[in-house]
């Protein structure tokens, strides 16, 4: 027993011991102010380590009990604080939990975690840091919760912990066991030991398997699991009135008609929005249809407009790289490209399900940041956040579109007016005309080559409406202090830096239509037009565009990973530059949030159209926990990456977004996806990196240079065409 004695000496109480803290963006916030003191150099060094950064996870870790909770047949449940949007985290982080706990992996099921529990993410599920920055708080956490274990069955079962042995959930010693679920009964005063002792990596059983989704069948059998799904008894239907045209500002509503509508409870008038209740979707639809609402409009924009002022040298400027000397001379080569407005066009439109009741609030939705979505509703209800509960669900699609909330703000409004859960979704036309759009972006790139073929100069200036700036995630005043969106500026940055002068200069702009992230944020169109634009150099050098790109590489860690990428892709597709039989092959690389990846397309013209045939990634996300996940995410990147470069757009037309409609809103459909997708997955570092947004980096450039050598057309602006 004096191993029991001296352990008990050093153990602390749960609720005195915090146990594991992170600082995250709380060393970003020290580092802005010194930013904002020395300007430009420092500047400039945290913007690179922003953009390069895999954010850790933000949220509490102090007690493991929030996070696990046992239920029958030894079933451990992990309450997620990260929620599942397609990407597959629940199965990841399920791996990697079972694998600490030492049970089997059918035996940890994850969840939701509800504020109620507390275990809250400050940041919010995006940045593809689910997997990467849970990857050591998590195994730390359940480490500790099978230490705790160990030190109440050794309680119970009269032994010194090192008698015992822990396999599959069963703690034994001297012939008996003890299953968790037993070890937990009757303890009410729970210790953790003073410092969890995680296994060895090569020791895991699950981490690094193709183990199949938790969530699999619960979708094939169509399980009721999404925000549209959420229901609430005695439940009625919500709707609001929203404008048409860009800039509008609500001025007063007639509702006469509409509050004598058939199954009409209430019409709400607020001073920002006026909504309806009734007892069905479409009656409150209806009845939101005979609302009179005067609006006080700009004039009405125009495409030609918005491209107009979308252009390098409008706006406030920001050098966010530069070395050596700038490009002079008139020897240099200088190409444009552009991007248009991009819309998320998930497949589930925002919905929410609130009930407001005389002391608590009740939020069931499909939201990307749990806490900011708690935070505004008990704001606006002028509540404590403790008084809000929001129960977050699956999303049938995120990308960052629901980092943005306001409508569960709006339907607590409508549920407290009337005393009953209020039900309030998106129409596809509201989703798409008032989603947080990808702001269009104009490139101008610069080169020159020495004598030896070899870039001797880069430039990339580039202009962008927001993306993290006036968003829910980062308030104004960290693009005021940094100089630059962060957001804006992914992939913007030049990856060849053996160019011995080279920089990359921000342009913003401020739109008039909400903008803000979508997937992979700005990496697809700075990849686009900076890529696009090597390849073009290349070809003025006559060189191979692999080796050209490799002799531009540093040689330092994250310059030997991307060469990396860059030789396996080549070896992988058998790179070639020579049009064979009508086809072509295009490469392009990047590297995101620490993450480098490179592509190889094949492409063909088909009636004037471009027809992509095959595509290979090669992929470094450092350990990979599971590698169909990943291998799937890769896939997802490069068909929603072919769907923004070839067809989608919104335009502006007489001061209103559009299209508004699937169809006319073009997106790559089934015959689109090409025949085969080869993914290559590497190992740089032993830890798992960004996954769900690198590889939708390289792909619209590598189409394009396909497109060069099959055509000798240099296409310059997406989405791809040929006419």
């Amino acid at each position: 027993m004096a191993d029991n004695e001296s352990s008990e000496k050093k153990r602390k109480k749960l609720s005195r011991r915090k146990f594991l803290v992170r600082g995250g963006f709380g060393t970003l916030g020290v580092l802005a102010v010194g930013t904002y003191l020395f300007r430009n150099p420092i500047r400039r060094t945290i913007l690179k380590k922003v953009n390069s950064m895999d954010i850790e996870y933000l949220g509490s870790t102090d007690n493991p009990m929030l996070w696990f909770e046992l239920g029958k047949d030894n079933v451990v449940i992990l309450h997620s604080p990260k929620v599942e949007m397609g990407q597959g985290t629940f199965t990841g982080i399920a791996q990697m939990a079972a694998d600490e706990l030492d049970v089997p992996f059918e035996n940890v099921k994850v969840v939701h975690a509800t504020t109620d529990t507390g275990n809250i993410d400050q940041f919010s599920t995006g940045g593809s840091t689910s997997i990467s920055g849970l990857w050591q708080p998590l195994r730390e956490l359940a480490a500790t919760f099978r230490e705790m274990m160990k030190i109440e069955a050794a309680n119970k079962l009269g032994v010194s912990i090192s008698q015992l042995s822990v396999k599959d959930g069963v703690v034994s010693a001297n012939g008996e066991s003890l299953t968790y679920v037993e070890i937990s009964e009757g303890v009410t005063d729970w210790t953790i030991p003073k410092k969890p002792i995680l296994k060895d990596i090569s020791s895991y059983r699950f981490v690094g398997k193709p183990l199949p989704r938790v969530d699999l069948a619960d979708k094939v059998y169509g399980a009721p699991m999404f925000g549209l799904d959420a229901e609430m008894p005695n439940m009625l239907y919500g709707a609001v009135v929203r404008p048409s045209k860009i800039g509008a500002k609500f001025i007063s509503a007639t509702t006469d008609k509409a509050e004598k509508m058939p199954g009409v409870v209430k019409v709400v008038s607020e001073d920002d929005f006026v909504g309806v209740v009734a007892e069905s979707y479409m009656e409150a639809e209806n009845a939101k249809q005979a609302i009179e609402v005067v609006w006080e409009t700009p004039d009405n924009l125009q495409q030609d407009e918005i491209v107009a002022m979308m252009t390098v040298g409008n706006g406030t400027s920001s050098i966010i790289q530069k070395q050596g000397a700038a490009l002079e001379g008139d020897d240099k080569v200088q190409m444009e490209f552009r991007s248009p407005i991009g819309a998320h066009a998930q497949i589930e439109p925002n919905g929410v399900v609130a009930y407001v009741e005389a002391s608590k609030a009740t939020i069931m939705i499909s939201t990307q940041v749990v806490g900011i979505t708690r935070k505004e509703v008990s704001s606006r209800l002028g509540w404590d956040v403790e008084e809000v509960n929001v129960i977050p669900t699956y999303l049938g699609g995120g990308f960052g579109r629901r980092l943005h909330t306001p409508h569960a703000v709006q339907a607590a409004v409508m549920s407290k007016a009337v005393g009953k859960p209020v039900k309030y979704i998106f129409s596809r036309e509201e989703e798409f005309q008032h989603d947080m759009f990808r702001p269009p972006t104009h490139h101008i790139l610069k080169g020159s080559l020495n004598e030896k073929g070899l870039l001797s100069g880069l430039e990339h200036h580039f202009v962008s409406g927001d993306v993290g700036n006036n968003s829910a995630l980062l308030p104004n005043v960290v693009p005021t202090i940094l100089g630059a969106d962060v957001g804006a500026i992914r992939g913007a940055f030049i990856q060849y830096t053996g160019v011995p002068n080279h920089r990359s200069v921000y342009w913003h702009v401020d739109l008039p239509f909400a903008t803000s992230w979508w997937r992979s944020l700005g990496l697809l169109a700075n990849t686009f037009a900076i890529e696009s634009f090597v390849d073009e150099m290349a070809l003025k050098a006559g060189k191979d565009a692999i080796e050209f790109r490799l002799a531009h590489v540093n040689d330092d860690e994250a310059g030997k990973r991307l060469k990396e990428v860059m030789r396996t892709a080549g070896e992988k597709a058998g790179y070639s530059e020579e049009v064979k039989n009508g086809r072509a092959m295009g490469f392009a690389a990047s590297v995101d949030a620490g993450t480098p990846c490179a592509h190889v397309v094949e492409v063909s013209v088909e009636d004037n159209n471009i027809r992509v045939h095959k595509v290979t990634v090669v992929l470094d996300p450092g350990l990979a926990v599971n590698p169909d996940q990943i291998r799937a995410q890769c896939e997802g990147c490069v068909i929603m990456g072919m769907s923004a470069v070839l067809f989608e757009q919104m335009k502006v037309v007489d001061g209103s977004l559009t299209p508004t409609i699937y169809g006319p809103y073009e997106m790559a459909l089934m015959k689109h996806a090409p025949r085969e997708i080869d993914v290559v997955l590497l190992q740089g570092k032993d830890t798992p990196g960004a996954v769900g947004e690198p590889p939708l980096g390289p792909i619209g450039a590598a189409i394009a240079n396909a497109v060069r050598r099959l055509t000798g057309k240099r296409l310059q602006s997406m989405p791809l065409k040929l006419t």
